[in-house]
């Protein structure tokens, strides 16, 4: 049976639907916001699982068909997820993730699959709606309901789920996920806004989704109250618990207070081993030493947990040994690469990022096609995490969801540097190669960049950093953590990474693993994060500043001229052919744009200018009492029509080639010949009077 909730936000007015569509599944939804419509369903699988973590997948589906439009390319149908897709799905898994039961352990799915886009309302927001309502209105364990919202502020005024043409006009793009009792995720980037205003931003942001969760409420409520599914929990036998814990716990203590990460986890995998000698080792029974073996894995990572805490909670003091506040030693190289246009290498700690940048033309611009139409992408950022970075093998090629998501982060946060494609008319590519990691590579990425941006000699509005903030909290005992260890990030309730300028925010990210933290707890993170990202930023500023006072000799030197909007079909020539010429006769590359702009960009000086004369010579116009080498293009009666400029002819009178009486003009000039003459009028109409006979004159 259907049934329909609907409630507003921001203005606009949501519906929420269930029990006509999809109603195999778990749970299905149809979520809507005028021409916007999503469907969400989730299921759960009934078997028992053997995974001995959640196995949990998101898929964000973008149909064409949504906007009327057919997919381009030769299959005419949806491949690969675009980008956009990736980071939908992962704005929808992180704040249901948390949500889930800690032991459940049954393969989940939520697939969102849009139905109708009008680029009027954010899809996502709609889907990740649609994935808590799905889940709250089923009989899979969940916690819920969450939901989330777009925040943006335009001219002072913060507005929740802002349209396409609304959010240009925003100096803030954050989604805020949470549940009534506080937020859970956070994504977004901004325009150099301060600490307080991004608190502001994320407090209206979770008081905006009261309505969502009072609309899932009502529909769980109308459609029956299901009850959650019951699932097993695999106890540890007692006794050997107790015996593992009485093994490893000081072993454990020992081996966590070793401070670099890879000989921690031999410590570690050395205690496992020894545990196993003598705790396991003994057993006859194959099918039970393989479940104690699994138990045993079990206790040494909750002993790990605990005691990472403890020691923080405790003694104020990190694995690595620093205080809550420390950041680690940081160092910096530019200039690496000497082919590359620009190259930065950022170390800090076992953390290590090298970016390079890449300047091109027009002609690298990335063209992305999506549900509201293909865009044009001039600044790109490319993030790759290798499996060596951490010390193992694995597959190199297509790239995970994780380095998608790290990837955007990091061009969020870089972005806001870029100059302006009208004072700096290049494509600029960055890449990030993590080398290693071991606690915010993405962090780390923004800081390599920003080295290799400096590097290229590139005219950047300041310079940026990032910094991973992290949090322990037992009751009433909080500590936050600056710039943490990957350990941390595993072992703690938050990770929060937020990177900008010494005057303000460009990029924000926060996950929180527990039920909720409060804006007090925000705001100490903010304002930690702040005084670590200056401290971070002057270490970089020692090695390098200012930009380099020119870019690299191996990069395209763009030339940027301006001539009238009529002249363009001129210098473009018919099919092309002019354009084609000029290229042909300098090498360089030419990008025209409508309104007569026009950039030239080659390595070579001279070939630029020589594109450059050509060019004007073409757009050039005939002025009044000014002297040219035209050529005789036609003979008559009555005079000649010399070609002074490009496509540009005028009369040369017989009465004005020579001091004395000419009978015939071609007595004098004849068809072909080069002369100089000059301008004496031109008329309402354009046409040119010519003379030789003034300049004779003058001599």
């Amino acid at each position: 049976m259907k049934t329909t909730v609907t409630t507003s936000i921001g203005g606009k007015q949501i519906t929420i639907e269930t029990g006509r569509m999809a109603r195999q599944a778990d749970g299905s939804v149809l979520v809507s916001s005028g021409n916007n419509i999503v469907l969400v369903t989730v299921v759960s699988s009934k078997k028992e699982s053997t995974a001995d973590f959640f196995p949990l997948t998101v898929e964000y589906q973008e149909k064409f068909y949504a906007t009327g439009k057919i997919p381009g390319g030769y299959f005419k149908r949806e491949g690969k997820p675009t980008t956009d897709a990736t980071l939908n799905a992962r704005l929808i898994d992180r704040p249901l993730r948390p949500k889930f039961p800690e032991n459940y352990r049954q393969e989940t799915q939520v697939v969102a699959t849009t139905l109708s886009a009008d680029g009027q309302f954010p899809l996502e927001i709609l889907a990740s709606l649609g994935a808590s309502a799905a889940l709250h209105i089923s009989d899979i364990p969940f916690e819920g309901p969450t939901a989330a919202v777009q925040v943006a502020r335009i001219e002072g005024q913060f507005v929740a789920n802002p349209s396409i043409i609304q959010l240009e006009k925003s100096d803030m793009d954050i989604i805020v996920a949470g549940t009534r009792n506080g937020i859970l995720m956070v994504e977004g980037e901004t325009r150099f806004v301060s600490e307080d205003d991004v608190l502001a931003a994320l407090k209206f942001g979770h008081q905006s989704l009261v309505p969502l969760f009072n609309a899932q409420d009502e529909l769980r409520e109308k459609t029956g109250s299901k009850s959650k599914r019951s699932y097993s929990v695999k106890e540890i036998d007692g006794g050997f618990k107790a015996d593992a814990i009485q093994f490893l716990k000081t072993k454990i203590d020992n081996a966590l207070s070793i401070k670099e990460k890879l000989d921690r986890y031999a410590a570690v995998d050395a205690v496992r081993a020894e545990a196993k000698a003598t705790l396991i080792a003994p057993i006859t029974d194959d099918k039970l030493k393989s479940q104690r073996d699994a138990e045993l894995s079990q206790i040494i990572e909750d002993l790990k947990y605990k005691s990472a805490r403890e020691m923080i909670l405790d003694r104020k003091i990190r694995i690595d040994g620093r205080t809550v506040t420390q950041i680690r030693p940081i160092s910096c190289e530019v200039g690496l690469l000497p082919r590359a246009h620009g190259s930065g290498l950022f170390t800090r700690g076992e953390t290590q990022v090298l970016g390079t940048v890449t300047l091109g033309t027009a002609d690298d611009e990335q063209t992305v096609e999506g549900l509201n139409g293909s865009i044009s992408r001039r600044f790109m950022l490319h993030y790759n995490f290798p499996p060596y970075s951490v010390g193992e093998c694995g597959r190199i090629g297509i790239q995970s969801r994780r380095e998608v998501g790290h990837g955007f982060l990091a061009e969020r946060a870089v972005k806001a540097i870029v100059p302006d494609f009208e004072k700096f008319p290049y494509t600029l590519r960055i890449v990030s190669e993590v080398l290693e990691s071991n606690g915010s590579s993405s962090m780390g990425t923004v800081c390599s960049a920003t080295l290799a941006l400096l590097d290229a000699g590139i005219p950047i509005k300041g310079n940026v950093a990032g910094i991973a903030m992290g949090l322990i909290k037992e009751g009433d005992k909080v500590a936050v953590l600056s710039d943490i260890l990957g350990d941390e990030d595993h072992l703690g309730d938050m990770d929060f990474k937020v990177a900008g300028t010494s005057t303000g925010i460009t990029s924000l990210q926060m996950d929180i693993k527990i039920d909720s933290i409060s804006f007090e707890v925000m705001e100490t993170a903010l304002r930690q994060a702040k005084e670590g990202r200056n401290h971070i930023l002057g270490e970089m500023e020692k090695v390098m500043k200012v930009p380099r006072g020119q870019i690299s000799e191996y990069a395209p030197r763009i030339e940027t001229i301006k001539i009238k909007a009529d002249k363009v079909r001129e210098v473009i020539g018919a099919g092309g052919k002019v354009i084609r010429d000029i290229i042909a006769q300098t090498g360089v590359k030419i990008d025209i744009e409508d309104n007569g702009t026009i950039h030239i960009a080659s390595s070579n000086p001279d070939a630029t200018q020589k594109a450059i004369a050509i060019i004007n010579g073409i757009c050039a116009e005939a002025e009044v009492g000014k002297a040219y080498k035209g050529k005789v293009v036609k003979i008559t009666d009555f005079g000649a029509f010399v070609e002074i400029l490009p496509n540009t002819q005028g009369l040369l009178h017989i009465s004005e080639i020579s001091l004395e009486r000419v009978r015939n003009v071609t007595d004098v000039i004849n068809e072909g010949e080069t002369i100089d003459v000059q301008v004496l009028d031109i008329d309402r109409s354009g046409r040119i009077k010519l003379s030789r006979k003034s300049l004779l004159e003058k001599k």
